[in-house]
């Protein structure tokens, strides 16, 4: 079985994760004939539009393969760099392509799930829907474009889910932007039919499948949210919600304290300079920088041999808490890498 299957099925290209045994996460090899298959169809005049979704199983995309990275950066790192190079290639290309992308984030898109779905023109929701960047809960960051996408949600929505790793469902997606379209389930592959049938009016066809979706229970929590989260100091967001009084800030000032403290100030570093990117391609050169440090640090390491490998939740964080993480530690994890080993976009 191949893990991704790519067809031309003119007018449209279609791409599915078929890892159904992983949630369809990403290895090196997906990535690359992702890559591969827009580079052949962007001047295949027959191939109007692309859609993104998986072959089966519940998941859209649980992110990448985290054991691998993890066993690379124990040793000497070269193995997760090259994923973290082509995927973030990857990432860019679906960004800037210049034919539509349809993205069908039917059941568990997360981490490099999410890097797949946003750079895409149309990005559907479901009930199914399961959104979130969880990193910091391994000691990684939200990467794959996630310094810009976080940024750019209203007010601190993006800190709190790039600390928190809450979990965000379709309606909620739908809300915030980061879903272009609500759809049953029911009706996916009604709208991937039209879509092949009527490639130059993909967001026609999306309308008219579209339905109400549910109410957006994060926006009952935005002022709170913004309130809380408002500083781009960690322990000032950790004196906030110790100081709120309210059982809801009690209990997320409790899953912070899971979490590492290192990854959540590289996390608030990474979107309050993303959000001043000039150009994704400029976000993406960043976060391969930081990813390449970050993945050969102790907490991504020990976050997935906590949560991954062993599976007992109760990694060891080094340093233990955000006073002992210092500026000068941050400063390091987002040196830039010299030149010749950058990432670059082509």
């Amino acid at each position: 079985m191949t893990d991704l299957i790519v067809e031309n099925e003119a007018p449209v290209g279609r791409i599915r994760l078929n890892r159904p045994k992983t949630l369809h996460a990403l290895n090196l090899a997906m990535c690359e004939g992702v890559l591969e298959a827009l580079e052949a169809w962007r001047r295949d005049a027959s191939v109007e539009a692309i859609i993104l979704d998986h072959a089966e199983g519940r998941g859209f995309c649980a992110g990448g393969d985290i054991r691998m990275l993890a066993a690379s950066g124990a040793g000497d790192g070269v193995a997760a760099r090259a994923f973290f190079h082509a995927e973030y290639r990857m990432n860019h290309r679906l960004f800037v392509y210049a034919k539509p992308i349809v993205a069908f984030m039917d059941g568990i898109t997360m981490g490099g799930g999410v890097g797949l779905a946003l750079p895409c023109t149309y990005r559907v929701a479901t009930e199914n829907t399961k959104f979130a960047m969880p990193e910091t809960g391994i000691g990684l960051f939200p990467d794959v474009g996630g310094g810009w996408y976080l940024s750019r949600l209203p007010g601190r929505i993006g800190q709190y889910l790039a600390l928190t790793g809450h979990r965000l469902d379709g309606a909620e997606c739908t809300a915030l932007g980061l879903a272009t379209h609500y759809l049953s389930s029911e009706t996916l592959d009604t709208a991937k039919a039209r879509i092949a049938e009527t490639p130059q009016d993909i967001a026609g066809v999306l309308d008219a499948l579209s339905t109400d979706a549910p109410e957006a229970a994060i926006l009952a929590r935005k002022d709170d949210i913004d309130r809380l989260f408002a500083s781009d100091v960690l322990e000032e967001i950790y004196a906030a919600l110790d100081a709120d009084g309210g059982e809801w800030a009690a209990k997320t000032l409790a899953t912070l304290k899971t979490k590492s403290p290192q990854t959540m100030k590289v996390s608030l570093r990474l979107l309050r300079e993303g959000v001043a990117m000039a150009s994704f391609a400029d976000e993406m050169k960043q976060e391969y920088a930081v990813g390449a440090h970050v993945v050969q640090r102790h907490d991504f390491i020990e976050g997935v041999r906590a949560v991954i490998v062993d599976k007992d939740n109760a990694p060891r964080w080094d340093p233990a808490t955000p006073e002992a993480v210092s500026d000068y530690v941050i400063d390091q994890i987002f040196a830039p890498l010299p030149e010749r080993e950058a990432w670059t976009p082509s």
